[in-house]
């Protein structure tokens, strides 16, 4: 096997081991420089005096034909030290070891996420597709969750526009969640992109969306919450959105909440009256973010 395709198959193998801490699997592989030298430390029990490194050959043989199954499958398996690896997912605490995807995934990506409550009132229905819709004509790529409401109508306006989507999903990326959208979700797979950081085929859980809520977070440059209620997932991802360094804007729909409130006095967070304020703000944040370069170029702003 190529160096490249061991190193994936001994990333596989490492998270597949029961008592592995992903976060932790990055970074260990990040100081180490090799995933299968941490790989052969955790079968191995390198604090042996004679670790057996060779115990860790057939791992990474089931690991790697585990990936050519799903590459058969038409799902793509990206390592977070592959080449392929969206770039923008790599500054942020919570970077998943791995990535899998259906469709078009790009290592630079200027993106927006808009998210929002599931159980949408028709004027935040409106101000989704009105925003998705201009992102999308200005070849701003849309993000969201592809839950109902709010993420719904903003994957499907950015479709209608013509422009290009990305569904971050809660789920392993052979499932459907919800299932009602499950021609949706193929849709996007067909001319935009699915990623998940999920097993193929995981179920969903309580600790899977807050899980996807930060990769969404540091996928996109900025989030727009429409709409969200107190313990909506969209709360939790505008604040991961400021510990990314990645700006915030709310809607006056989201200032009815006491949550929101008291979040709007956060530098990096812009509250917007009205959908045309709302496409100036976020005009104003990708003046900040070309599409080559990283985000540490974002200033400390607020507008009220």
């Amino acid at each position: 096997m190529e160096t490249a395709t061991i190193e994936r198959a001994s990333l596989v193998a490492l998270l597949r081991l029961p008592h592995t801490r992903w976060s932790e699997a990055v970074l260990d592989i990040q100081e180490t420089g090799s995933a299968k030298a941490v790989l052969d430390r955790a079968v191995g029990h390198s604090d042996t005096l004679f670790p057996d490194a060779e115990s860790t050959t057939g791992l990474i043989s089931a690991a790697a034909a585990e990936i050519a199954g799903w590459g058969e499958g038409g799902v793509g398996v990206h390592a977070f030290f592959d080449s392929t690896y969206p770039t923008q997912l790599l500054g942020i605490r919570e970077v998943p070891p791995l990535l899998f995807s259906r469709g078009d995934l790009r290592v630079h990506d200027r993106a927006v996420a808009v998210v929002g409550s599931r159980r949408a009132s028709s004027e935040g229905l409106r101000i989704a597709r009105a925003v998705a819709t201009t992102l999308a004509s200005r070849d701003v790529t849309v993000v969201s969750g592809l839950a109902a409401g709010i993420d719904t109508a903003a994957h499907s306006a950015a479709l209608k526009a013509g422009g290009r989507t990305v569904a971050v999903i809660g789920t392993g990326i052979r499932r459907y969640y919800p299932p009602g959208n499950q021609r949706l979700q193929d849709r996007i797979a067909q001319v935009g992109l699915v990623i998940s950081q999920f097993w193929p085929d995981a179920p969903p859980n309580r600790q899977s969306f807050p899980m996807r809520n930060a990769v969404m977070s540091g996928y996109a440059v900025a989030t727009v919450v429409v709409e969200a209620g107190e313990t909506s997932g969209a709360r939790i991802q505008a604040r991961l959105a400021l510990q990314h360094g990645r700006p915030v804007v709310l809607t006056s729909q989201v200032m009815q909440c006491e949550w929101a409130k008291a979040f709007a006095v956060n530098p990096g967070v812009y509250v917007v009256h009205g959908t045309a304020q709302l496409l100036e703000a976020v005009d104003d944040i990708l003046s900040y973010h070309p599409i080559e370069t990283g985000l540490e170029s974002f200033p400390d702003f607020a507008l009220r």
